[in-house]
């Protein structure tokens, strides 16, 4: 970015597990890094991590791309100007604070100041305007967890387009790298030898805040295809009797086919992991209580507050609150009665492999139903807040670096380049098709978890998502009916224009009609 060899490009303040990583990113990218954090060891140890990896695998010991800096004040006259500063500290009080620090130490009205955490994306709005005076306040949300900041994550960069300008580069060389053909994620796991080639998992996404917006959904629609994939765990454990590493097994194979992602490889794995103390199954040792950070939660509350269907994120959510009530489920398991003599291989007439293929099928429209919601919820807000995302580009910038990646994103790529427009995932052609296809699978497993006993509220509620839009009248006719009744709330009538208001006197004995 200069050629200053005493200045550097970028500063990176807060060195924990994602600042660190993606420090390194950006140093094995050929750009030189200023690194700060309040705690001194880790200053250090990101460093000599750097040192150690530049010997080691380019046997370089001269060119050092991290300098570990003492201050915040320090760290600011390390840098070309205007300068840029990442930050990676947690979400909340400490930008702010951070943001202080930068102020007292002299940043300037031209320098740009990145938050990288997991932010409330209406924080980053109100920072935006907060600061405007001291400096161009950035966001970009990452996505890939460690690893993917280390060596490719999934960004989502919003705010000024002067800063997104002038870290365009940086962002391009440090992201995720796609097959721009096939879609599948390129990837390389070699310190000093980051991949250059392919399509870069990042775009400019819009104005303030909307960057932390696809970045809270994309993460809402990853608690729903967790709990996914978890569900048909449940199913396969205690319908079929399967062991954890059968299960696995099944899983490696869905993940070979149209169910591919970074989650179904992963959860295989984890299924197959025997425990290093007992031996027995580790998910089998591993407490059934389910923590969350939040972002799920907020996805769930944005989609009630602007009235935007997202049944399967929200009972994401719900599944995770209802793990933690263990003392609860384990008291009511001995009190509430369940089904009786039936199991999910009496339902097929012992035909294990058939259930195995409905569930496969169940699983793949869950998915797309999931991702629908998702997606709506962006372009609803996106309409309420004026923001131009551009759907296709999100779709390719989630298909490497970040933890929903996935084959089935290129379909969804596609299906937005085919009509930029499309109101709802569930009207483009391939997935209309493939769903009604695939519909009566997926309700048999549906049927037989009900019919077993074993909870499945997200593969049941996206299916209730669909059919709720596949129905063409639904009875809230009957409740917008009760609404009036009891609180004259008004309808509109079917037989007059759209807009007006009607008002039937309930309480009198004529019950005359008025419009309202």
């Amino acid at each position: 970015m200069n050629n200053q060899t005493e200045l550097y490009d970028i500063g990176v303040v807060g060195l924990g597990v994602m600042g660190k990583n993606l420090a390194l990113n950006i140093a094995d990218n050929q750009y030189r890094v200023a690194a700060f954090d309040l705690d001194a060891d880790k200053v250090q140890g990101v460093v000599r991590q750097e040192e150690l990896e530049r010997i080691k695998y380019l046997n370089n010991t001269a060119d050092a791309r991290i300098n570990g800096c003492n201050n915040i004040s320090e760290m600011l006259s390390k840098l070309e100007k205007p300068r840029v500063v990442l930050l990676s500290v947690p979400a909340g009080a400490p930008v702010d604070g951070v943001c202080k620090s930068l102020i007292e130490a002299g940043i300037e009205a031209d320098d740009i100041v990145i938050d990288t955490g997991n932010s409330l994306w209406t924080d980053t709005v109100e920072r935006e305007k907060r600061y405007t005076n001291d400096f161009l306040f950035f966001s970009c949300a990452v996505s890939g967890g460690e690893v993917g900041a280390r060596f490719g994550p999934s960004l989502m960069p919003s705010g000024s387009l002067t800063a997104w300008n002038r870290i365009e580069p940086i962002w391009q060389a440090i992201a995720a790298k796609v097959d721009a053909k096939t879609g599948l994620p390129i990837e390389r796991f070699e310190p000093g030898n980051p991949v250059k080639e392919g399509e870069p998992c990042t775009t400019y996404i819009g104005p303030s805040g909307s960057g932390h917006y696809v970045k809270m959904v994309h993460n809402g629609i990853e608690y729903a295809d967790m709990q996914l994939i978890c569900e048909a765990y449940q199913l396969l454990r205690d319908g079929l009797g399967y062991t954890p590493a059968q299960v696995g097994k099944v899983f490696e194979r869905w993940n070979a086919g149209s169910l591919n992602s970074y989650l179904m490889e992963i959860s295989a794995d984890v299924l197959q992991q025997a425990d290093p103390l007992t031996g027995a199954p580790l998910v089998d040792m591993i407490l059934d209580k389910a923590g969350q950070k939040g972002t799920g939660l907020w996805t769930a509350v944005s989609s009630l507050q602007i009235g935007c269907p997202a049944p399967t994120i929200a009972e994401a959510v719900y599944a995770r609150a209802v793990s933690t009530q263990k003392s609860q489920r384990q008291t009511l398991s001995q009190q509430l009665a369940g089904p009786t003599g039936i199991s999910i291989a009496s339902l097929n007439n012992g035909d294990e492999q058939a259930f195995i293929a409905q569930l496969e099928n169940a699983l793949y429209c869950a998915k797309v139903s999931c991702y629908a919601q998702g997606f709506q919820l962006m372009a609803m807000q996106a309409k309420e807040q004026n923001w131009q995302l551009d759907f296709a580009e999100i779709a390719k910038i989630w298909r490497a670096g970040c933890i929903i990646r996935a084959t089935f994103l290129q379909s969804i790529t596609q299906a937005y380049q085919q009509d930029a427009a499309l109101e709802n995932l569930l009207m483009a052609e391939t997935f209309a098709e493939a769903l009604s296809e695939k519909q009566t699978d997926w309700r048999y497993a549906v049927s037989a978890a009900v019919m077993s006993g074993i909870p499945a509220p997200c593969i049941s509620s996206a299916l209730a998502y669909y059919d709720s839009y596949r129905c063409e009248r639904l009875p809230a006719s009957l409740l917008q009916g009760q609404r009036d009744f009891f609180g004259a709330h008004t309808f509109e009538r079917t037989d007059k224009p759209a807009g007006e208001k009607y008002h039937l006197n309930w309480s009198s004995e004529s019950r005359t009609l008025d419009k309202v």
